[in-house]
């Protein structure tokens, strides 16, 4: 069955996001979307290679791993980390560490000393396995697994808004050595398939849809114009090259309709759209992308305020023909189901058509021809005196059609606004130190409705802190990020891994310790462990030796998060929402003085 998903479904969906960023009568109607960036993932990336049914003997770090016979392995990793159910592997055997997995249930077996070791006797069976390193970060997967460890190492969030969003269409420069020539705008380009059975018709630069064609520019001034004529004409099916900036007041401007021609050159015929502000430049204007204003622009809004439905621009001679009155400057009334369109075409002493243009636009067309028989040709644009034309006269003229309600009308549909931009800047610690500022970060993405930490309502701040908190006082050392930090608790040890560990203004010993809990990391006898508000069990740090205390009296806000005995909560429940973006990335090192500028493009 032939079917497609057009173009305007991609365009639909992506009004629809930033529609509902809005919509509804408050910021907690169910009618609104409370879409938040997040940034996660602190700790490196490395090989993941699921493991199950081991023996006794315990994988060591250092280690090797490996399947099959030692000297002619197709796999053999080092092992970086052991897990109660994974292991994470370093220098991974192979000239492409992706192409040496293991399969499903291969026997795996420990070995110390490469070669000239010994084999350990530690052994199980593998599982999933990922490859990752540091410059490879792992492709996301799309299932429930993916989301549960994604909050586990969420770090924070940011709220966007409308004022943090933009639909944006490809970047196409007034640049006459990059873009010498510019697609012309209509509404039936189409693609000839190999196996024939259609003939298309493809644009000047050569796209078979108007979706990839080159048909608007942003000038100098951040002005966007549509292309609505190229110098396209018999013999030259291509168009011609572009010599005239268009610009807004510039010669061949005019203001009433918004359209710029060419006084020279090919002719070209360009409309006007609209003028990008400077906020949006700084925000939304990308090496690769440029933003469509928002309908409250005023540039935009007086553009849609020249639009009129089915109102005509354009006429192509597809045929100059011969023996058409001779050396004339002839007019025909634009037939179909609109009113007032007139356009104009001149002969030779041949009877030949050499140009043609619209002169009354009309409207309320949604087809249109023009006749060139006998008893359609005038001598004035009034249409009230005719001209004969001869039996054998042949010609034909084309009129482009404009766009449903106009040119100007939908800025979205016209300029194929199927993507859409966030952009959110992190500011040093936003979010009075949700966003810590002494770690790094290898994940982003966009959350949909997340809930407010142990409950079922919406969030709504501005930020949110993902992480896990405590106030720790008395602390023998500096603890560092990303080690592991251990507590004994109630049935057993509290396992995490540092984030971020802040010292309180003027001490050098008591601070706030902010860190993650995993489900593969970070288990005890097959359970993550709370750490507990004791004072008397001390919380060490692996690598740093570091060892301090919960202060179990100490409750209030302090660097973004809320304490009560010492113990705080992160602010976004754990896997609520929906996850609809996930980009796993080479790690972005944050520092107190540092703000991060962060464009997410979304193709819808």
């Amino acid at each position: 069955m032939a079917a497609i998903i057009s173009d305007k479904f991609r365009i639909f969906n992506a009004k629809q996001f930033l529609e509902s960023l809005e919509e509804g009568p408050s910021d907690t109607s169910d009618e609104r979307s409370r879409m938040y960036f997040f940034v996660g993932r602190p700790q490196p990336w490395r090989a993941y290679l699921e493991v199950y049914g081991q023996n006794a003997t315990a994988f060591t770090v250092g280690n090797e791993v490996y399947t099959g016979t030692y000297a002619s392995t197709p796999f053999r990793a080092t092992i970086a980390a052991v897990y109660d159910s994974a292991l994470l592997l370093t220098d991974v055997f192979g000239s492409n560490g992706t192409n040496s997995a293991p399969p499903l249930g291969s026997d795996l077996k420990c070995r110390t000393g490469g070669s000239g070791g010994s084999d350990t006797g530690a052994t199980a069976k593998s599982g999933v396995y990922r490859y990752a390193t540091e410059d490879i970060p792992p492709l996301p997967l799309d299932n429930q697994r993916e989301k549960i460890s994604l909050y586990d190492e969420l770090i924070a969030a940011k709220r966007i808004t409308s004022a943090y969003a933009r639909t944006v269409i490809r970047r196409y420069n007034w640049d006459l050595s990059a873009n010498p020539k510019y697609d012309m705008w209509k509404p039936d380009y189409s693609a000839t398939p190999g196996s024939g059975g259609q003939i298309g018709k493809q644009t000047a630069t050569g796209a078979t849809n108007i979706s990839d064609a080159k048909f608007y520019v942003m000038n100098s001034a951040y002005e966007v114009f549509k292309c609505l004529y190229n110098g396209e004409g018999p013999g030259n099916a291509t168009g011609q090259n572009a010599t005239v900036e268009p610009q807004v007041g510039g010669a061949g401007w005019d203001a009433a309709t918004g359209i710029f021609t060419e006084q020279s050159g090919a002719g070209y015929i360009w409309k006007y759209m609209y003028t990008i502000p400077t906020d949006d430049v700084l925000k939304f204007l990308s090496s690769d992308f440029m933003p469509i204003v928002l309908p409250s622009n005023t540039s935009r809004q007086t553009v849609e305020g020249q639009a009129v439905a089915g109102s005509l621009d354009v006429v192509l001679v597809e045929d100059g023909g011969s023996l058409l009155p001779a050396s004339q400057t002839l007019y025909a009334a634009v037939k179909g189901d609109g009113t007032g369109g007139v356009v104009e075409l001149v002969t030779n002493g041949s009877g030949t058509i050499t140009s043609a243009s619209v002169v009354s636009r009309g409207q309320d067309y949604t087809y249109a021809n023009v006749l060139l028989t006998n008893g359609n040709l005038y001598s004035n644009q009034s249409l009230t005196t005719g001209v004969s034309t001869p039996a054998n006269a042949v010609g034909a003229l084309e009129i482009v059609m404009p766009p449903s309600g106009g040119h100007g009308s939908d800025h979205e549909t016209e300029l194929n606004g199927k993507r859409v931009m966030t952009n959110i800047r992190l500011t040093y610690a936003e979010g009075q130190g949700d966003f810590p500022v002494d770690n790094d970060f290898r994940r982003i993405g966009i959350i949909a409705d997340p809930y407010a930490w142990g409950t079922t309502t919406y969030a709504v701040a501005d930020t949110l802190s993902g992480l896990k908190a405590l106030k720790i006082t008395g602390a023998s050392a500096d603890y560092n990020v990303d080690e592991k930090i251990v507590q004994t608790v109630s049935g057993g040890t509290a396992y995490g891994t540092v984030v971020s560990w802040t010292l309180d203004s003027g001490s050098t010993t008591d601070g706030v310790l902010k860190y993650i809990q995993t489900n593969d990391a970070h288990t005890d006898q097959g359970v993550v462990r709370a750490f507990e508000s004791n004072g008397s069990n001390a919380v060490t740090g692996e690598s740093s030796a570091a060892s301090g205390n919960v202060d179990t009296g100490y409750a209030g806000a302090l660097l973004g998060s809320t304490f009560a005995a010492g113990l705080a909560t992160p602010e976004v429940e754990n896997n609520s929402g929906e996850v609809i973006y996930i980009e796993n990335r080479r790690l972005i090192t944050r520092a107190p003085d540092q703000i991060e500028d962060i464009k997410l493009v979304i193709e819808f």
